[in-house]
């Protein structure tokens, strides 16, 4: 039996953060074991005894990154009583972390796109979970009369398309803060369920 101790659960710790900051500069293809290896300053031991490859490395950044992603949405969405407050509460939290997880979000985002099969899985599987996460929360709304009834998995799938491309234009040109984005966005949002701005203050 194997346990991870402290130094050990370290190691890995600096070479996924490491990786993350060679994938979001030299991006997948040009990113080598040695970058991450020299970045990290560990050994190419230490990297394939956590990965045996730069492939598991990289699903392993995307799995982290829905992982987070999903569990401070929900977080915070269970801290709101009503269906709207929870769509402001989970597009709130959602921007934050795509802002304090840039490099993070680059590689599920972005980098994902076009490099085959097994990342595009990632890319959708992180999409998925999202519109899963939004279409409960608004049929929940629906059912207790928060917002009209609607068709919550399409409006939860252009919901998670909308997010994506704000999310995605500003991790290319850095403009505009997400945080000057989300009063645009949280209207956009709102109106496409039939809510106006005032319901939700």
């Amino acid at each position: 039996m194997t346990s991870t101790s402290p130094t050990s659960q370290e190691t890995r710790t600096r070479i996924l953060e490491a990786a993350v900051k060679v994938f979001a500069t030299k991006g997948y293809h040009d990113t080598k074991v040695d970058d991450i290896v020299s970045e990290s300053n560990t050994s190419k031991g230490s990297f394939y005894f956590y990965f045996p490859s730069k492939q598991d490395i990289f699903l392993a950044l995307s799995d982290t990154f829905a992982d987070l992603l999903e569990s401070k949405i929900t977080q915070a969405m269970e801290k709101e009583e009503h269906g709207v407050q929870q769509m402001d509460a989970a597009l709130r939290t959602a921007l934050g972390l795509f802002s304090q997880y840039r490099g993070l979000a680059k590689i599920a985002l972005v980098q994902a796109v076009g490099l085959g099969a097994v990342f595009e899985e990632k890319r959708r599987a992180l999409n998925n979970r999202l519109t899963a996460l939004i279409q409960s929360r608004l049929e929940r709304a629906a059912a207790d009369g928060s917002i009209p009834p609607l068709q919550a998995e399409i409006t939860a799938r252009a919901w998670v398309g909308a997010l994506n491309e704000v999310v995605i234009h500003w991790i290319y040109t850095g403009a505009p803060p997400l945080e000057e984005s989300m009063p645009a966005l949280k209207e956009f949002l709102l109106r496409s369920i039939g809510v106006g701005e005032e319901s939700n203050k």
